[in-house]
């Protein structure tokens, strides 16, 4: 990063005021008479109402459009482990991605415990405060732990982006992709760069939308994850298969599809040349993807590529679907974020790539024209379309699945999907 960028990113974040986020008011509080509502005696009324019947909260408190960042900084962007309170600007700034794209209100919490069963804890005594838990930056296998503790324990959404939400806009593009390459997800041959949160995640769901199970490869440190290997642990062996393929090079030959979610440079030009007619490849991998754009496409003529970086087509974004996705299950105050809202998600998501794009999102990226096709396979984050698209499709999911608490909301757009 250029001196002068890291000098700017630092200004940016220490004036006129520290941080990025700030609390504000939301009711009038000018006379004696608002004070005397907003505190005693009045605030005692709302306060019976939710001894009376929790869910009251939902209506006095701001509880319903609140959502709690959390993490232990053990996997911070691609920094490691920080620890906690270096984590604090990355959390502030997923704060405000909610702010900005989903008018969700977010407090950011640094959690400093060494043991997940602390962590946990921790998040559970503060739960009621929130109408939703989004957990961030956490390293693997710890993730795993915590989520699965904290679903079983709390009925709000939690939901650890890292994860679910990545494989939510791989999932998207990837239909998009294969459709556009004439194949499908049940008959393709997919291989996986990286056995981590976001990898083992991205798997589960695609096998959730059809992929096959003998189809899929999954590739680690120490090479293809088959089921000769002693050293897996309980969160990998399911990826297991037997087969005689051991390096990334026999796990691509032939491949239609190889999702890269590991390090830069992993992936050569022969690894390249060896996959099927018409591959689908995500180099996801940021900032520096397995293999560049410009050198892919020298190898292949007839491959798609996807990546991480806003500077290339088809960017693999998270806020494509976190801030969406929480607004659904928010607005019908969903217990949990299930498998049905997140594949509701992403055909929400992959519906939208193939509509005509609006003027103003092509004003955004100073384009004059953008159609579905190979280097648009998946929305722009900055569609304001994903507003009235993607909460829609996942709240009638939530409903209809049974993990909403409250109805479809009347002045909801009606579902597009």
């Amino acid at each position: 990063m250029p001196h002068d960028y890291k000098e700017a990113a630092l200004e940016y974040h220490a004036t006129p005021t520290a941080g990025k986020i700030a609390i504000q008011l939301t009711k009038p509080c000018l006379s004696q008479h608002d004070l005397a509502l907003a505190y005693t005696p009045g605030v005692a009324e709302p306060v019976r109402a939710i001894a009376t019947d929790p869910a009251a909260a939902y209506k006095y408190t701001a509880k319903g459009n609140l959502v709690a960042v959390i993490t232990d900084g053990t996997a911070v962007l691609g920094l490691g482990n920080t620890g906690a309170l270096a984590s604090k600007p990355v959390m502030e700034g997923k704060a405000v991605l909610f702010k900005r794209f989903a008018d969700i209100d977010v407090f950011d919490i640094e959690v400093d415990a060494e043991k997940c069963d602390e962590f946990v804890e921790t998040v559970v005594r503060i739960s009621p405060t929130f109408g939703g838990i989004n957990l961030e930056d956490i390293a693997a296998p710890r993730c795993f732990e915590i989520e699965q503790q904290l679903r079983e324990r709390l009925n709000i959404p939690v939901f650890h982006d890292d994860q679910h939400g990545t494989a939510i806009i791989i999932a998207a593009g990837l239909l998009n992709a294969l459709e556009l390459q004439g194949k499908t997800l049940e008959s393709a041959r997919i291989t996986c760069l990286g056995a981590g949160a976001a990898a083992i995640a991205s798997m589960k769901l695609l096998l959730s939308l059809g992929a096959q199970r003998e189809n899929l490869l999954m590739v680690d440190r120490n090479g293809v994850i088959h089921t000769d290997r002693n050293d897996l642990n309980k969160y990998k062996q399911p990826f297991a298969i037997d087969t005689e393929k051991r390096t990334l090079l026999d796990a691509m030959t032939d491949a239609d599809v190889l999702i890269g979610v590991s390090g830069p440079n992993l992936v050569s030009e022969e690894m390249l040349l060896a996959m099927a007619p018409r591959p689908v490849l995500f180099a996801l991998s940021n900032p520096d993807p397995e293999i560049s754009p410009e050198l892919a496409r020298t190898v292949r003529d007839d491959l798609i590529i996807a990546t991480g970086r806003s500077d290339y087509p088809n960017q693999v974004n998270n806020v494509l679907g976190f801030p969406f996705i929480f607004r659904g299950a928010l607005d019908v105050h969903a217990q949990t974020i299930n498998r049905e809202m997140e594949i509701a998600a992403v055909h929400a998501l992959r519906a939208l790539a193939h509509e005509p794009i609006p003027d103003e999102v092509l004003k955004a990226y100073e384009v004059e024209q953008m159609t579905f096709g190979p280097d648009y396979i998946i929305p722009t984050p900055l569609d304001p379309r994903l507003m009235a698209w993607i909460p829609p499709a996942v709240a009638k999911a939530a409903v209809e699945s049974g993990a909403a608490q409250s109805a479809y909301p009347d002045n909801y757009p009606a579902c597009p999907v």
